[in-house]
């Protein structure tokens, strides 16, 4: 009998909680699920057959229950004698440390950069097959498959080639969906590592479009992923059995093994640096990874120490107009929202923008009192603001000043355009990895901003094209060919602007229309995509014939 079927309204509801749709108990725990048998690990591999899922309802995530049998394989494998590797054969044989029994591997690129069966033995590695390989669920980005177990993955592969080339990492947080489907991982304890593979290095800056929690992103590209693999291995086998059991159970697995691993690294030396952009960069070279300091904080966490994850949610921003303000039916400066991560593109001619976002369902399993602490991790701190709107830091304003490319903290060779905001919650001497708010600026384009009659900044020329040798992600902002240069009356307000492009001269009123010898022309700037070209933007009267 096949167990891709429908679920109950009973189920389905317990499905959405654990995929943090709906409040509740964790889909991890297998809870509301009887008749649905879980597959047994054998040998150290769990085969994942794609008629024994189980379908969570309208979103299509499928749910893998795993069995594992009794081991005695031992932590680590006999080569492992560094200094974080030495703590934690000692823990683990003064049974203080949890292991990795239980915990689940996942390879996603068929091999090319895998995680040794013997260097973690107690690891259960996840196999799929025919029918599932065949659909793809054992490759890329991380598939369709949620598991009730704790995992880690990784998938050393990037879209190399054509147009929209770009890391897997970029890939899911430029797709519809994807930052919902980081979500649900996250909030399932599935943690995979990605290399940047030419997002994050000085020949074009920091492609990574937003700041997240939901995965790791390595330096470098095929094989760059290993290290950060071994080090989520040793921080789930260096957790104490109860606090792993605790955190898992509250779906805070995942936020708390992505707090051990940044407050561990080498150059994060205080609770100051850790609340600063240097412990939470998009991309995190493996030679900043200190294995024992990260066994030695994981294995001294408690589940009354375990910060809780940073909700948030905008209660209000500033809009724009499609048309006047920025240019592309369909296009948003929406990227994603999601409760641990927000993300905003700025399309806006709009010198300054600002939004509030509150953290107030930020919530403690245990029930403590905790603060909010928010940050500039990344920007101008001249220009990024934080203004409180409350004692304990549950709502704040956010407002952001035009501002042009900084290094990346740490890495003085690569430029960055995106704003970071951290949200950290605090509870007793201990930080939570941080709820994030990121804001993309356009690195392509060239602004020129003046003081209007009032004293305050407006737009006076925006060129939407692509310097030579620069670069614009695609899909993030698709090929505009031209420069508009604004004009403005005496009291400072808006009367359109002029587009020099290869139309040739073409004016514009300020509500966005094309000023013709027959009186104003309503104009659409349509997105053109084609399978063999970037997308471009093409502008259309509403007749439907291209504007000559």
């Amino acid at each position: 009998m096949t167990m891709l079927s429908i679920l109950t309204r009973r189920r389905l509801l317990q499905c959405l909680a654990g995929l943090g749709l709906m409040p509740g108990a964790a889909v991890s725990q297998g809870k509301g699920f009887p008749d649905v048998p879980p597959i047994p690990a054998k040998d150290g591999t769990v085969l994942v057959r794609l008629s024994e899922l189980l379908r969570l309802g309208p979103g299509g995530r499928l749910l893998a229950r795993v069995i594992f049998p009794e081991t005695s394989a031992p932590v680590l494998g006999a080569d492992a004698r560094d200094a974080g590797h030495r703590l934690l054969w000692q823990l683990d044989f003064e049974g203080k440390a949890a292991g990795n029994h239980g915990d689940l591997y996942e390879n996603r690129d068929r091999g090319h950069s895998q995680l040794p069966a013997m260097a973690h033995p107690q690891l259960t590695h996840v196999a799929y097959d025919d029918e599932a390989r065949n659909a793809g669920f054992d490759y890329g980005f991380a598939g369709p498959v949620l598991f009730d177990a704790p995992l880690i993955g990784n998938s050393s592969t990037a879209i190399k080639h054509g147009p929209l080339w770009r890391s897997l990492p970029r890939m899911a947080l430029t797709r519809e969906g994807g930052s919902l489907l980081l979500y649900q991982n996250y909030l399932a304890g599935q943690m995979h590592v990605y290399p940047e593979h030419r997002d994050h290095d000085p020949e074009y800056g920091d492609l990574i479009p937003a700041n997240t929690p939901y995965f790791l992103i390595s330096q470098g590209s095929s094989g760059s992923d290993r290290p950060h693999l071994e080090a989520l291995a040793m921080i789930l086998a260096a957790l104490r059995p109860e606090t792993k059991a605790f955190l898992h159970q509250n779906q805070l697995l995942a936020p708390t093994v992505q707090m051990i691993f940044r407050r561990s690294l080498t150059p994060v030396r205080s609770r100051a640096t850790y609340l600063s952009g240097l412990a939470h960069p998009s991309v995190i070279p493996s030679d900043q990874i200190n294995l024992i300091r990260m066994v030695q904080l994981a294995n001294a966490l408690t589940p009354e120490m375990v910060p809780p994850m940073v909700r948030l949610a905008v209660l209000s921003e500033d809009d724009a107009v499609e048309g006047v303000d920025y240019f592309g039916d369909g296009l948003s400066e929406r990227l994603f929202d999601t409760p641990a991560a927000i993300a905003r593109l700025w399309r806006s001619h709009a010198y300054r923008r600002s939004m509030v976002v509150s953290a107030e369902s930020t919530r403690d399993p245990t029930g403590r009192g905790l603060k909010l602490v928010w940050r500039v991790l990344r920007g101008d701190p001249a220009r990024t603001r934080i203004e409180p709107l409350d004692d304990r830091g549950l709502r704040a304003r956010i407002s952001i000043d035009w501002q042009l490319p900084r290094p990346v903290p740490g890495r003085s060779d690569i430029l960055s355009n995106r704003v970071d905001i951290g949200v950290f919650a605090q509870i007793g001497g201990q930080d939570s990895v941080p709820g994030l708010i990121s804001v993309l600026l356009p690195q392509h384009e060239t602004r020129r901003y003046g003081l209007g009659p009032d004293g305050e900044m407006r737009i006076d020329s925006r060129d939407l094209r692509v310097p030579q040798g620069g670069y614009a992600d695609p899909i993030l902002f698709p090929q505009s060919e031209w420069r508009d240069v604004y004009h403005y009356d005496s009291a400072g307000l808006l009367q359109g602007w002029e587009r020099q492009g290869q139309e040739g001269p073409m004016q514009f009123d300020a509500a966005g229309r094309q000023i013709s010898e027959t009186g104003p022309v309503e104009i659409r700037h349509v997105v053109e995509r084609s399978p063999d070209d970037v997308p471009r933007i093409v502008m259309q009267a509403w007749s439907g014939e291209s504007v000559e």
